[in-house]
Parts: C-alpha cells; sequence; structure tokens
C-alpha cells in the first residue's frame, strides 16, 4: 500500500495529522453598554482568565463585535463565547462571571445570545443582589430582570440556552523558520478565523506559544510542554520539526458545534497558506494524543481538501 500523497498548498506542507478534540457544553452571550469602549470592557473581563480548562475551569472568548442595530436595546454591543466541560459546569460558572464581571461594569446589560436547550441562569441568579428591589418583566415570551445598581439599573435576560453539542480543543499549529514569520502566519490565521460566528480562540490574542502534551515528569501535573515541538530541545529529545523551523506558533479553537469549529480551522490554515513559503511558513501540524483524548479527529488533508482541489477522503 503507497503512501498518501503528500499536500503542498503555495509551498507549505499540509501534514497528513488530525487534531484531537472532545465534548464541551456551550452557550453564547451578549453584552450592551452605552458606548464600544464599556461594552468591549465588560466582554474583556467577562472572558477574561479563559484560556483551557486545565486550570481556568472554562474557556472563553469574544466571538465578534455588534452594531448597536443588531443588539437587543440598539446599543453597542458583543457577543462571547463560553465552554465548560459539562452542563453543571457551565451552569456554575456564567452566573459566576456575569455577576463578578458584566453586573459590576458600568452602563452594561446582558442578553441570551442562544436561545434552547438546557437553561444557563443569569437574571434567575443575580437577582439576588437588589436584595428585594429587583422586579421583572415578560417582553415576547421571556422574562428579563431589572436590577438597581448605584449607577442606575442592571438589565439581564433571566436565563439563556445552551448545547451540549460543543466541542472544545480544534487545534493546528505553524511551522515557521522564524519567531517573526510564525507570528505574522498566526496573526493572519487569527483575522481570518474571527470571521467565522460560533467559534473562537481562547488564548492571548487567539495563540498560544506553548502548546502541551498530555502528563509530565512531576507527579501531579496533567499537562507539560510539548518538547517535539520545541526547537530549542533539537538534538536533545525527539523532535518533529525539520532543521528549518526556527519557532512553532499554535491555535486552538473551540465552538458550538463540531461543522464550527471545521470551517473556522480551515479559514486560518488557509490564511496562513495564503502567506505561504515565500512568508517563512514551512508546515501545518495538528496536536493529538492517538485519538485517545476525544471523539473529533479533524483531518487536516481532509479539512483542506476543498482549498487544495484534492479529493477528500471518507469520514472523519
Amino acid at each position: 500500500m503507497s503512501a498518501p500523497a503528500p499536500l503542498i498548498i503555495n509551498g507549505v506542507e499540509i501534514r497528513d495529522s488530525f487534531a484531537e478534540a472532545f465534548p464541551m457544553a456551550g452557550t453564547r452571550l451578549i453584552i450592551t453598554a452605552d458606548t464600544p469602549r464599556w461594552a468591549h470592557t465588560a466582554a474583556a473581563s467577562l472572558t477574561g482568565f479563559a484560556t483551557s480548562v486545565i486550570g481556568c475551569g472554562c474557556e472563553a472568548a469574544i466571538e465578534r463585535e455588534i452594531p448597536a442595530a443588531e443588539t437587543p436595546d440598539g446599543r453597542p454591543g458583543y457577543a462571547v463565547l463560553i465552554f465548560a466541560m459539562s452542563l453543571k459546569d457551565l451552569k456554575k460558572i456564567v452566573p459566576l462571571r456575569a455577576g463578578q464581571c458584566v453586573l459590576t461594569s458600568p452602563t452594561s446589560a446582558l442578553y441570551a445570545g442562544l436561545q434552547g436547550g438546557a437553561a444557563v441562569p443569569l437574571g434567575k441568579a443575580l437577582r439576588y443582589f437588589g436584595d428585594g428591589h429587583q422586579i421583572s418583566k415578560n417582553l415576547g415570551g421571556s422574562r428579563i430582570w431589572r436590577i438597581p445598581v448605584m449607577e442606575g439599573e442592571f438589565v439581564c435576560d433571566e436565563i439563556v440556552g445552551s448545547t451540549t453539542a460543543a466541542v472544545g480543543g480544534g487545534n493546528f499549529l505553524i511551522l515557521a523558520r522564524s519567531r517573526p514569520a510564525a507570528l505574522a502566519a498566526a496573526e493572519a490565521a487569527v483575522a481570518a478565523m474571527g470571521q467565522v460566528r460560533g467559534a473562537i480562540m481562547p488564548f492571548p490574542g487567539g495563540v498560544v506559544r506553548s502548546g502541551s502534551k498530555v502528563g509530565s515528569k512531576y507527579a501531579g501535573l496533567i499537562a507539560s510542554s510539548n518538547e517535539a515541538y520545541c526547537p530549542t530541545l533539537r538534538g536533545i529529545a525527539k523532535t518533529a520539526l525539520p532543521a528549518e523551523v526556527e519557532s512553532v506558533l499554535e491555535i486552538v479553537i473551540d465552538g458550538l458545534s463540531e461543522g464550527e469549529v471545521a470551517d473556522s480551522m480551515r479559514a486560518g490554515i488557509t490564511a496562513v497558506c495564503g502567506l505561504g513559503a515565500a512568508g517563512g511558513v514551512v508546515a501545518v501540524d495538528a496536536g493529538n494524543y492517538g485519538g485517545n483524548l476525544g471523539p473529533f479527529h479533524f483531518k487536516l488533508h481532509q479539512l483542506m481538501a476543498p482549498v487544495s482541489g484534492a479529493t477528500p477522503e471518507a469520514g472523519r
């Protein structure tokens, strides 16, 4: 049986690998405020310290800016996505973060950005801050809460919907000739992926420089540096890097569905390949754990077949 043909796009090798991802519970919130600055401040605060469930308990990021004409109260807004390993965790994390980061932020309001699925409490939990002075109102079949605060009122929906069909841990690795080349490619990828709705990149600026492997030589650590992709360890540890690669960056993707993760990965890798070998990109790879971490396997060759013109393999 012959080896599969290499997939090369604009001089960039797409390795015959796959990103291994796992199920998550997720939801979308809409945050508005009097000005874009304060809407962004509340959204950034809500999604802070939420890069990885390993250390943060959830993964979250701003999905997109929403024009005032499209928000529930006609003010500037942002959509954010939040993911947790279980629905139980999601129901705990969302009201906690909303109470600490959105209720407290000047002029903010909070609305459901996802309907259906199990209800996650918003105003249903936060109303008690009003200490009996809160009032509710039914609008279009939904209940909203008006909670008095020193600045005026905090308005929020009673609940937000959720999905347990969300997927976390989609990813790809950019192998480049230099650190500036890797960063430029990652920035191009993040810009393109930001156009895909229903998916986020939860790490700082959407980019990870410290991709990990499962386990460690130290007891108690469940993840540690992925030495096979560390250029400075070439010659000391087993490497996955060609000699010309001097820097690797990873992009991790969470989505409300498997399809949205796939669309986001394809958009990002396409942008990386757009810079091509001339931009210092050598190859695109993906992180997996031999198929033991999760049931979602995003095969790079299959994913990029529509871009390369190659015939996709059957199945995912």
